[in-house]
């Protein structure tokens, strides 16, 4: 199979590809630098600056990735600017490229968040459920599966993959956590009460690998373990996990003073569950979150 990804180097990517080549598959990866996919993917993924570069070799699946990290910097006009250009334009480009092929692909499999819902407060969300609120995140989110959708006119499948907060000792969102935790300085956000919805990252790699051998799928998936938990929990599990305290709560005025409107993505939450997955027969493998910060602490 010769799958073509997107954000193939970054965290999620990087993995697919080690995943996909150990099991036979041809990868490309369309990146601003393909000089560096081979050591960043594997030496046997070729990497292209232009969509054009793929020349006459048929495509049979499109991993849809890139994007911008969105909470690495203030939302200042600028970063929106950015945050949506690398997703929703790029996304874009890749349904002009699309619209040329005389042979397209036959899945698309886009990334997309939970944020999509916006702030869920105590609700329980399920793919079914409808946006609760429309901050930038969830504006962001929603634009950008809507444009991925419109894979379905040229005769494609399109999958959405509803990340949550993704557990690696490899970056993302623990890299972030690890320093003020490890010096102690770790605690809940705000009052701590809202949900968390996180996955280890070997069932995210796991549940793309899933869904790209299931014939019938479509749709939204929400990509995160079953049981969510609230921030305060998190903290006091990740602080035992490293053996450190967490008694340094902080503050929603803080937050708010020093990150503007980003604020609303860490004091809000998500309550969600993956109903669609579970129906499916995905089974996770970290569904406590003891379990999944036990299995990184040693990298951690």
């Amino acid at each position: 199979m010769h799958i073509l990804l997107t954000g193939g180097t970054g965290l999620i990517g990087r993995q697919l590809c080690r995943l996909w080549l150990s099991q036979g598959h041809s990868l490309t990866v369309w990146s601003r630098k393909p000089e560096k996919v081979p050591t960043l993917c594997g030496a046997q993924v070729r990497g292209i600056a232009r969509l054009e570069e793929i020349g006459q070799a048929p495509v049979d699946v499109l991993i849809n990735l890139a994007g911008a990290p969105i909470a690495d910097r203030l939302w200042t006009h600028r970063r929106k600017a950015l945050l949506w250009s690398s997703r929703i334009s790029l996304t874009e480009t890749l349904l002009a490229w699309l619209e040329s092929l005389e042979q397209k692909p036959r899945l698309m499999i886009s990334g997309s968040a939970v944020g999509w819902y916006g702030d869920g407060g105590e609700r329980e969300l399920t793919e079914d459920s409808p946006p609760v609120s429309e901050d930038f995140a969830s504006q962001l989110c929603i634009a950008w599966e809507e444009t991925a959708q419109r894979a379905e006119a040229l005769g494609m499948r399109v999958v959405l993959v509803r990340t949550g907060l993704v557990l690696s000792a490899e970056g993302g969102f623990l890299s972030r956590l690890r320093l003020p935790f490890k010096a102690g300085l770790g605690g809940p956000i705000g009052n701590g009460r809202q949900w968390m919805s996180w996955i280890h990252i070997d069932d995210q790699i796991a549940l793309i690998d899933f869904l790209l051998h299931q014939n019938m799928a479509s749709g939204p998936y929400n990509a995160c373990a079953p049981k969510p938990v609230r921030n305060r929990e998190f903290a006091k599990t990740l602080a035992d996990v490293l053996h450190r305290p967490a008694f340094m709560p902080l503050p929603s005025f803080v937050l708010k003073v020093g990150l503007g409107e980003l604020s609303l993505l860490l004091l809000g939450g998500q309550r969600v569950t993956p109903m669609r997955l579970l129906a499916a027969g995905f089974t996770f493998r970290f569904t406590d979150l003891r379990a999944a910060l036990d299995d990184l602490s040693s990298r951690l």
